[in-house]
């Protein structure tokens, strides 16, 4: 969570609530040693700001579903 002064946030104010907006991350103000947070209403899918990496994979990521990790796991626990 960022945390700010007052006189920054009175300086970028529609930057900052965009970015809260955008990324869901809570906004702390400090004034006079107490503390203040802005937070969107509505809950931000988390899911929202991951990052694509298409070439994470090295091949076919169809064949991934068919692997067989029977012969090179023993789950036979005491």
């Amino acid at each position: 969570m960022k945390t700010i002064s007052v006189t920054e946030l009175r300086g970028n104010i529609y930057k900052l609530l965009d970015e809260v907006l955008e990324t869901g991350i809570p906004l702390e103000v400090n004034k006079g040693g107490r503390k203040l947070k802005i937070i969107p209403a509505e809950k931000v899918d988390k899911l929202q700001n991951l990052v694509k990496r298409p070439h994470v994979i090295k091949g076919n990521p169809d064949e991934l579903v068919d692997i067989s990790w029977e012969k090179e796991v023993n789950l036979d626990l005491p």
